[in-house]
């Protein structure tokens, strides 16, 4: 089925949805520590819920809701125990590369034998680094892309790995050392990208008590802790998701078409609350309230540079912007979106020349012209959460109705995106 959006202007607020990066990270500590946790959170998806079954696979439980998850921990078996089981442990990771890259090494610590399986694009997505990190740790892979069959016997040391693929790696290493019998450090051999998700891995991880020391590129892990729970805990706003609408209140036209979002956390870790800045060099409004409101309208868009190293995610909705923004828009460093649901380079081009815009792909990102407004057409969701959402920022500078095919991808971060844009008065209806 497609979706058809007949452009209109949106204003109004509305609440933020949780995190998925945070949700995902409260999960994982949750589900390694000593009791049972209750995580607060507005809305889940299919990547978190991917998460709740690997958990659930590897031994704990979770009880959810819309509003709140209950985990109960999982437990390592016995040595005796863990050799027990003739055939290996599969953990289902759905399309989440989060989930599959925060598991894998937690895998080859409860589990002599396990594999990991993917949907989607997943299994073509790079794993390459985070096995040869844990391979000279003792596990042993039968490849580096899924599905992955492993073995553990996972031991404490020195760990080494890029950081310029996926920080998920990093974090994956982060959730495991403090489970290990001794002192272990992860040195970051390449310049860190998405640097921001590390430190959010860090600030989870120290509300359940433990700490890790960051001494210039490496990170020093105390080994024999434990998790402690605090009992509950609240995920934070999504800034990676609230983006999109955001997008829309500086596409808006007026002030009058503001949009404004409750729930976003301005001293959060999170790197793509750097939309707020990046709107303001557009040339766009942007209001900062009490307890952290976001507002968004709309002023003389003018092209700028975007650096996305640290902001991969934020990238299409972006370039939406930039489509209608006078003059040039330059897009570097982005080689990591080739990596993605999609290689979104690609179908950030596609999705923009599909409406009439003046784009251009480069080496390392995208060449965007402005124009006063975009055609609207017909728009290839490429199985990608982020394109579908970033079509439906784009149908609001479009003169005619936008059609997204493949409009379903959403339900990956944001099931209920079409309702929200709805309830700010856009007009979809599946064809």
């Amino acid at each position: 089925m497609d979706m058809k959006i007949t452009p209109t202007q949106l204003s109004g607020t509305m609440d933020a949805i949780s995190s998925k990066s945070f949700v995902h990270r409260l999960l994982i500590c949750a589900a390694l520590s000593h009791k049972e946790t209750t995580i607060r959170l507005n809305g889940t998806c299919e990547d978190i819920l991917s998460t709740v079954r690997c958990i659930e696979a590897m031994g704990g439980s979770v009880k959810v809701g819309r509003r709140e998850l209950i985990v109960t921990p999982m437990k390592r078996l016995p040595d005796e125990a863990s050799k027990a089981p003739p055939s290996p442990v599969v953990l289902s990771c759905g399309e989440s590369g989060a989930t599959a890259r925060f598991v894998l090494p937690l895998a080859a610590y409860f589990f002599d034998s396990f594999k990991l399986v993917g949907e989607g694009k997943l299994p073509y997505r790079p794993f390459a680094p985070l096995c040869k990190a844990l391979a000279g740790a003792g596990c042993k892979f039968d490849g580096d892309m899924l599905p992955i069959v492993g073995t553990g016997g996972i031991k404490s040391g020195k760990f080494e790995i890029a950081g310029n693929v996926s920080s998920q790696f990093i974090s994956g290493l982060m959730f495991l050392l403090p489970l290990l019998d001794a002192d272990s450090s992860i040195t970051i051999t390449t310049p860190l990208e998405s640097a921001g998700y590390v430190s959010m891995t860090a600030e989870v991880i120290a509300l359940f008590g433990i700490a890790i020391e960051k001494q210039g590129n490496t990170l020093r892990v105390t080994g024999n802790r434990r998790y402690d729970s605090p009992g509950t805990a609240t995920a934070e706003g999504d800034w990676s998701n609230a983006a999109f609408f955001l997008c829309m209140g500086a596409l808006g036209g007026s002030v009058d078409s503001s949009i404004s979002l409750n729930g976003l956390y301005m001293r959060s870790e999170q790197g793509d609350k750097e939309v707020v800045e990046i709107l303001r060099r557009f040339g766009a409004t942007v209001e900062i309230g009490k307890n952290d409101v976001v507002k968004v309208s709309s002023g003389a868009l003018h092209g700028i540079d975007i650096d996305a190293a640290q902001i991969p995610d934020l990238i299409p909705t972006l370039a939406v912007v930039a489509s209608v923004a006078e003059g040039e828009t330059r897009i570097f460093n982005a080689q990591r979106l080739r990596l993605k649901e999609s290689d979104r380079i690609r179908s950030v081009f596609g999705l923009l020349s599909s409406l009439g815009g003046d784009v251009e792909t480069t080496d390392d990102g995208l060449l965007i012209r402005g124009k006063k407004r975009l055609n609207g057409g017909i728009v290839d969701g490429a199985g990608d959460h982020r394109i579908v959402m970033a079509a439906a920022t784009a149908s609001c500078v479009c003169e005619n109705p936008v059609v997204i095919k493949g409009f379903g991808a959403v339900n990956k971060s944001y099931p209920s995106f079409f309702g929200n844009f709805k309830l700010l008065g856009g007009v979809a209806d599946v064809v």
